[in-house]
């Protein structure tokens, strides 16, 4: 039996797995199928505090990872299968073994959402990708034109880290500006090697024949024109689809699959917090994530205080 199970290991689960462990309730984390959640795909951090000059995401995460271990909380290397939130304690399917826990903290973050094409499928992994930072350096990318596709944050980001390696980076993006906060908007519009491609959308990939990417067909959503648009590679970068499968038909959730929350950290089912990117689908920030995190862990200390009473 646990006290406390966190499940995902990003900023939002470390950060309740320290503030769990201070309190003595030993918490067990689980961390996933990407342990670190989905900074440790960037680069340098630069917007979270006490970094005056950035943190590389994958740095940033073992610090948290050290800091809660510290005190006392325990690394599992596995992912949730499934969860029965119906009985209490609460019960949880990993790798094939059921726990028992009497407080649950899911912070299990958020993946990248596809564009949903079958050519984007057949060709992942072989010029299709998710993630500048794993991928861009890869020979088959330089000196090449890219393409990444959206127009957030992430995107400006990615297209920025690629300018190190393509000769040019094409920003293709549904509208006529980009949706990004000022600075990174800024940023990316302002290097010359950047070429934005405003109200397009990416209709296939090519080429499955060839099993290689060797560009893309943009229709602009304007005018319905299709032109071909050569290049090496594709990143896609057009937001994130909550992990919460796994308490879908248990839990409150919005349409999108977002955990929805009471006050704070609390959920639909007494006993089970959340935390970070899967029941946040505004600020998304790495900062933000963290200070979840902290509140859910205060409120299971809380809850398993006032039940032992």
């Amino acid at each position: 039996m646990e006290d406390v199970v966190i499940v995902g290991s990003g900023c939002a689960g470390w950060t309740a797995a320290l503030y769990a462990a201070r309190a003595n309730l030993k918490p067990l984390v689980l961390t996933g199928h990407l342990p670190g959640g989905l900074l440790t795909t960037t680069t340098i951090v630069e917007n979270f505090p006490g970094f005056p000059d950035g943190v590389d995401g994958y740095e940033l995460m073992t610090r948290m990872q050290k800091q809660a271990e510290r005190f006392g909380a325990r690394v599992r290397m596995a992912s949730l299968e499934a969860a029965n939130l119906q009985t209490r304690p609460f019960e949880l399917v990993v790798d094939g073994e059921t726990l028992r826990t009497r407080a649950l903290i899911i912070a299990t973050g958020a993946t990248h959402r596809k564009l949903g094409l079958e050519s984007e499928a057949r060709l992942e992994n072989k010029g299709v990708t998710y993630c500048a930072t794993c991928d861009g350096a890869l020979p088959i990318f330089r000196n090449k034109p890219l393409v990444v596709v959206g127009g957030g944050d992430s995107a400006c980001e990615e297209a920025l880290y690629l300018t190190r390696f393509g000769s040019v980076v094409y920003l293709v993006h549904r509208r006529d500006q980009l949706r990004a906060s000022k600075i990174m908007a800024d940023r990316a519009l302002a290097h010359p090697k950047i070429k934005p491609v405003w109200n397009s959308v990416v209709t296939e990939i090519l080429d499955v024949q060839q099993d290689r990417v060797t560009g893309v067909r943009l229709r602009n959503v304007k005018t319905n024109e299709e032109r071909l648009l050569e290049c090496a590679g594709v990143f896609i970068a057009i937001g994130h689809v909550p992990n919460t499968a796994p308490f879908k038909g248990q839990l409150e959730m919005d349409e999108a699959g977002y955990i929805l929350t009471r006050r704070g950290p609390l959920t639909s089912v007494p006993g089970v917090f959340v935390a970070g990117d899967c029941a946040d689908p505004y600020y998304r920030q790495a900062v933000t994530a963290a200070g979840m995190g902290c509140a859910a862990a205060i409120e299971a200390e809380r809850f398993l205080a006032a039940e032992s009473r």
